[in-house]
This record gives structure tokens, sequence and C-alpha cells, in this order.
């Protein structure tokens, strides 16, 4: 059983993930968390947190107190949409997850991830271009896609022998990135959100911590 959900949180700075373990002690990533993303939406209906929460890099993170959102929904109709939304993109990308680990091979497996997280840093942050730091090593790579860190390891070998990508340390270049959406059948679930329906007319930006 998890701890009790007291919280919610928004990452101001640094990575995190969640993670659930198996019971021979597997672990199985579920989602990355960057600046501007909420944890803990899932958690809401639970007394306990579902899922583990580790820091990838060094991290700040902003409480919220779950009993403040009877106060929220009854006076802030447009954060509650904002909630709403961020779960649902989650909730999105998390069904994309599946499709990805259950039909995908290993090199579309990582395509999409990469293309995902470079979707996912250009909301807060559009001079991210084509190139980012990767802070994760390729075994929580691998526990997040259902890989070995043999298998990604190989398979970003083989992408930057292809022209796909570049790295440099820790940084990668995105250096084909219609060839990667190709390879994967990626669809960039963070762009054109529609807010038109939110209480006061849409959102310029949809991020509530960064």
């Amino acid at each position: 059983m998890g701890a009790p959900t007291e919280m919610f949180y928004v990452v101001k700075t640094g990575w995190c993930f969640s993670y659930t373990i198996m019971a021979d002690g597997r672990r199985q990533v579920l989602q990355i968390h960057h600046p501007g993303d909420v944890i803990g939406i899932p958690d809401i209906a639970y007394e306990h947190a579902v899922t583990g929460l580790q820091a990838a890099t060094d991290l700040c993170l902003c409480p919220f107190p779950k009993s403040r959102l009877d106060t929220i929904f009854t006076d802030s109709p447009r954060l509650t949409a904002l909630i709403m939304t961020l779960g649902m993109i989650d909730h999105v990308v998390l069904l994309d997850r599946i499709r990805t680990i259950g039909r995908m091979n290993a090199d579309e497996r990582v395509a999409h991830f990469l293309l995902e997280i470079l979707s996912r840093l250009r909301i807060t942050n559009p001079d991210v271009g084509d190139r980012f730091e990767l802070p994760l090593s390729q075994e929580l790579v691998g526990d997040t896609l259902g890989l070995t860190n043999v298998y990604v390891s190989r398979t970003l070998s083989l992408m930057e022998r292809a022209g796909l990508i570049e790295r440099i340390d820790r940084s990668i270049r995105i250096a084909d990135e219609q060839g990667l959406r190709d390879m994967a059948d990626f669809q960039d679930r963070y762009y054109r959100i529609d807010t038109s329906w939110f209480p006061g007319g849409a959102l310029e930006k949809l991020s509530v911590g960064a």
C-alpha cells in the first residue's frame, strides 16, 4: 500500500518518475514528470497512492493539499478545467504507451519515447528546438518501455548511425524528426490542446507550474 494521498504536487524544477514494483522486484516506470507537470491526479480518487515516486535529478516539488480541492472546484472553474485537462492528457499519453509497448518493436518504442519527451519539453520551453538533455539512465528508459538496458543502448546506437539522432554526453539531438515520426507513427498529444471550452476563454499556455 502506498503513502496516504494528502497532497498532490506541481514539479517546479527537475525530473522525476512514477513507477510500480512487481512481486519479483521488477520495476515498471509509468510516467516521466517534467517542470510544470502535476503529479498525483490519479491518486486523488484513493486514500493511498497507487504508484511510487522517485527523483531522476535534483528536484523541487510544490505541494498542494488534496483537502483544498473542494474550494478549487467550487470557486475556480477555470483551474478545475485545467486540472481535468492535464489528467486527460496524462491518460491519453498512457494509452499511447500501452500501444507502444504492446505492438511496437524496440526501434519504434525508443523513437516514440524520444519524441514524447521532446514534445513535452516544448510546452514550457519553446526554445528547446531539436536538442534536449536526457538525464535518465538507459535502465530507467528500458523500464519505461519494457526493454533491457542493452536493447536501449543498441537501439540508440543504431539510430545514431542511421542519422536519426546525435548524442553528446546526456544530450540528445533529434537530427531527423520526421524520420522518427514515421518510424513510430507518432502523434503529438501536447500539440493544439483544445481549451476553447474553458470558463473565461482559452489558455495561452497549458501549464500550472512553469
